[in-house]
């Protein structure tokens, strides 16, 4: 219970840091003056890390082992929050972006640590309810770190807008951008030392050591992964990709259905308490009253019936059915990750970092959303996207239900 519960700590803090980046779009809007485009350069950056470390980030945590791999990994999100808040301070976007790369560089370490350290930290049959209860922390924090975003720095946005509307003067612009961008510096300098004190706290921690089945060092063929697996992969870029949609997009998608901006800031706060609630529910019904493949399938269907209401209604209510996505979204990851590195064999520390590298998905849907709406516009991009998104972890959830009656690896799904 003490591995799980610093476990949890930790993924509070991915959450904290992760669902800063639906506010952080519409923020950087403002302090920018960017479009759709430039805004969700903001995730792009971010999820790209995942993408473009997970192999090297897997190797450190082979050097270091686990527990030495999540100490660096606060760390490096540490230098990564300094130099983004400093850079926005100064209002040099490049610089900003460069910070959310590092941030999310120390994010993939963290990842391919903590999730099989969870996983692995029990029978396979409870870890979709452990890595569950991880979600459970991970979205509280997404649902706070919004809201306190907003209140700290965005608290003004419409009085700024307002300013922005009347000043013809480009110094007085320059000056009231300056000042809304400024107020990002503190609080990020504040996290920073967080994650410094949290890295030395568990320096201490005394975590046991687990490692991963390393069936790539042993011989050159038995890390050989199935088919099954490389579709599960695949199947998490998609799913990261829509989670990142019903998260983050959700601000764009509320302020072309006419939401305030001073009221879409808090929308990402809405999809992660319908995640919550979908977190809780999923803890009572998997594995106990329904196996994870069918509770699976069950999440793709909900998710395809609320993009149908949202395409059919406007305004505050389709965007309580995006928000809502979230009930739908929960459960997928906790299922599809430890499926997937249990179908991966002995080739589980390769499963590991594919499955972090696909969180890249969280990268490019959101980029094409944010080119689809001048072309065919708000609704139809967000709709076109996640419709197809759904139907495809489906068929994997349908699949994996048949492979799991006739291979007994596989087991029935549990």
């Amino acid at each position: 219970m003490r591995p799980l519960a610093i476990m949890a700590g930790l993924f509070f803090i991915i959450g904290f840091v992760t669902w800063l980046n639906g506010p952080l779009i519409t923020f950087v809007q403002v302090a920018f003056s960017l479009g759709p485009v430039g805004a969700f350069l903001v995730p792009m950056c971010f999820y790209l890390s995942y993408l473009a470390c997970a192999f090297p980030a897997m190797g450190l945590a082979r050097r270091v082992g686990l527990r030495d791999g999540i100490v660096l990994a606060l760390v490096i999100m540490a230098a990564g929050t300094c130099v983004f808040g400093e850079c926005v301070g100064q209002r040099w976007y490049p610089g900003a972006l460069s910070g959310l790369s590092v941030l999310g560089a120390g994010l993939t370490l963290l990842q391919v640590t903590v999730n099989p350290y969870v996983t692995m930290l029990g029978p396979p049959q409870g870890a979709a309810r452990r890595i569950a209860t991880m979600g459970i922390a991970n979205k509280v924090s997404g649902i706070i770190a919004p809201i306190i975003f907003s209140v700290l720095v965005m608290h003004d946005i419409a009085g700024v807008m307002a300013h922005l509307t009347g000043a013809v003067d480009m110094g007085q612009r320059a000056a009231v951008l300056a000042t809304f961008a400024h107020a990002v510096v503190v609080p990020y300098r504040c996290m920073a030392v967080v994650l410094l004190c949290v890295a030395f706290g568990l320096r201490r921690a005394g975590l046991p050591d687990i490692r991963l089945v390393d069936g790539d060092a042993a011989t050159p063929h038995s890390g050989r992964m199935p088919l099954r697996a490389w579709l599960g992969i695949g199947v998490v870029f998609i799913y990261v990709g829509v989670e990142v949609m019903a998260g983050d997009a959700i601000g764009v998608y509320g302020r072309g259905m006419g939401i305030s901006l001073g009221q879409a800031r808090f929308l990402t706060s809405l999809t992660l308490g319908a995640m919550l609630a979908g977190y809780v529910a999923g803890t009572v019904m998997v594995p106990g009253r329904c196996t994870m493949v069918r509770y699976l399938l069950a999440s793709t269907i909900l998710g395809v019936m609320l993009c149908l209401v949202a395409a059919m209604t406007a305004g505050v209510g389709s965007v309580m059915c995006v928000a809502l996505l979230g009930l739908a979204n929960a459960m997928m990851m906790p299922i599809l990750f430890p499926l997937v590195l249990h179908a991966a064999g002995k080739g589980q520390y390769r499963a590991t970092a594919l499955l972090v590298m696909a969180f890249s998905g969280g990268a490019f849907m959101p980029q094409l959303f944010a080119g689809l709406i001048p072309v065919v516009g708000m609704k139809p991009a967000f709709v076109g996207i996640m419709l197809p998104a759904y139907g495809m972890i489906g068929g994997y959830a349908l699949w994996m239900g048949r492979a799991g009656r006739s291979n007994p690896d596989l087991g029935d799904g549990r």
